[in-house]
């Protein structure tokens, strides 16, 4: 099932007794898994020492929901602000969606927005820490998609909210897109309102009203995402600025956790989506894919060919038939809270262990 059509469901927006059925099934299937979650949580919460600490500062970026919230643009942002407090940072993260054993597609992402930060991908996340230690001397762990992965010890959780959906349509999976329920936010120590510029401004606060209920100590941020770039595949490919979509008739696809998130960035640009392909989250994409795209650019005469970073780096190709794939690549940028959210991050290199080499 695609992103859109479980959440077409899930939401309700989806109609008909075939429909209200399904969910039904599915409030049957949410009480077993939201159990699970409740104890598991409670473990942990009473058995602290099932918690390790790797000797190095730990900074966990996660969020409540399912699909995209923007945590690869959150990732870089905050990996850049320690790397600008002189300290060696390593990623950490599970790598769902890997093949062979390889990088997944955001691996191949932040290698390329971030080259000097090394990343590891093992689904025993403490076992990938040790090693970004032990063998690439990082001073500081950046552990991504963290906030259900416990057993990691961190100094500093960030847990993302989407402002488009926040609160996972108010169930847990398999009824809603919650992972768990809201009240863990009481485990966050920053909340960031992500993609908060696609919401009004009373949206915005009655979010913020609810999380930091659940989360009274927590440090308030909110975030957008700025396109910095339209890129291709190669070293010769030289950036273009993103206002050439203004006006332009464009055939886009994705294969992410938000595809409608990706579509409306585009349309904010300004840019006529004539054809929109979605594919499932960390899709692997075939010939037969590619052949489709053409297909459905060709009928669209579209004059732009657009997909995400993250499928570019899994695409690999220059060009789609006669016109050049791009991807637009962004960037987060942190416009409420920024400084106190700097300060918490310098406060964590600071604890970083002495630099040995």
């Amino acid at each position: 099932m695609r992103s859109s059509d479980f959440y077409d469901l899930v939401s309700g927006r989806r109609r008909g007794l075939g429909a209200a059925a399904l969910r039904g099934l599915l409030s049957l299937a949410e009480g077993p898994y939201r159990v699970g979650v409740w104890w598991r949580n409670r473990r942990y919460d009473a058995k602290p020492e099932l918690t390790q600490r790797v000797g190095v500062p730990v900074v966990s970026v996660g969020n409540l929901t399912l699909g995209g919230s923007g945590k690869t643009p959150m990732v870089k942002w905050v990996s850049r602000q320690l790397r600008a407090e002189g300290v060696r940072v390593g990623l950490v993260s599970r790598g769902y969606g890997s093949t062979d054993g390889g990088p997944n597609d955001e691996a191949l992402e932040l290698e390329q927005s971030l080259p000097d930060v090394p990343h590891v991908q093992n689904r025993d996340r403490v076992a990938a820490a040790q090693l970004a230690i032990e063998e690439l001397a990082s001073q500081v762990i950046v552990m991504d998609d963290g906030f259900q992965h416990r057993r990691l010890g961190r100094n500093l959780d960030i847990v993302l909210l989407d402002a488009t959906e926040p609160f996972g349509f108010g169930h847990v999976f398999p009824r809603g897109a919650l992972r768990e329920p809201v009240s863990s936010l009481k485990r966050a120590d920053v909340i960031c309102l992500t993609r908060s510029d696609l919401v009004s401004a009373s949206d915005r606060e009655a979010i913020r009203a609810r999380a930091v209920k659940m989360a009274p100590d927590a440090l308030w941020c909110e975030s957008v995402t700025r396109p910095t770039g339209l890129i291709g595949v190669g070293d010769a490919v030289e950036t273009e600025p993103v206002e050439r979509l203004r006006g332009a008739r464009v055939a886009a696809f994705c294969g992410i956790g938000n595809p409608l998130a990706f579509r409306k960035l585009l349309v904010n640009l300004g840019a006529e989506v004539a054809a929109f392909t979605e594919f499932a989250d960390h899709h692997a994409y075939t010939r037969s894919d590619i052949e489709r795209i053409e297909h459905e650019t060709s009928a669209s005469n579209a004059e732009w060919i657009v997909c995400t970073h993250k499928d570019l780096v899994k695409v690999g190709v220059a060009t789609i038939g006669d016109l050049p794939l791009r991807a637009l690549a962004i960037d987060a940028e942190v416009t409420v809270g920024a400084e106190e959210l700097k300060q918490l991050l310098a406060r964590v290199a600071s604890e970083a262990p002495a630099d040995e080499w």
